[in-house]
């Protein structure tokens, strides 16, 4: 039996608090798919095509390093149903704190009531990238700071690019 995980989130951008999880993650599962949310009410600092690029990119290397197969789609609706539809069997979700394991529980809970063929597994972030948050590395990129501590190289580049396009 394939064990199949689905990690969803934004990844907007992708930070290393992202590619902790995937890589721990992976290391679990026979294959991996990574499913960026896109919702049309926002407006993200890049388009889901860059978004995708982007992750692909940074779970190359990982998924050889695990052994595993990752694949990076898109999806619009629930998390759960494209999790279903990737034919995952295991949600992964990555936490980072106390309060994010609270909305985590409540989120498994109704995911479990809409398919309780698909479970939810937690995985803590590293105390090294614990407190990075995506939306704190845009807000720092939008007041002209350095995000290098909390993303890749290759993502540093592309968000200096899109800085650069912006101003």
């Amino acid at each position: 039996m394939t064990r199949i995980g689905f990690y969803s989130g934004s990844f907007d951008p992708v930070t290393l608090g992202h590619t902790d999880v995937i890589r721990r993650a992976a290391s679990l599962l026979d294959a991996l798919v990574i499913g960026i949310g896109v919702n049309p009410g926002k407006a993200p600092m890049f388009p889901a095509a860059e978004r995708v690029a982007m992750l692909e990119d940074e779970v190359r290397p990982l998924a050889r390093l695990t052994k595993t197969k990752i694949s990076v789609v898109t999806f619009s609706g629930l998390a759960v149903e494209a999790a279903r539809v990737n034919g995952a069997s295991v949600i992964i979700r990555g936490v980072r704190d106390g309060t994010d394991f609270d909305y985590e529980m409540q989120m498994a809970g109704m995911n479990g009531e809409m398919a309780p063929q698909i479970q939810t597994i937690y995985v803590a972030a590293s105390p090294a990238v614990r407190h990075i948050a995506a939306n704190l590395v845009r807000a720092i990129v939008s007041m002209g700071g350095d995000p290098s501590p909390f993303v890749s190289k290759d993502v540093l580049k592309r968000l200096k690019a899109k800085s650069a396009k912006t101003s």
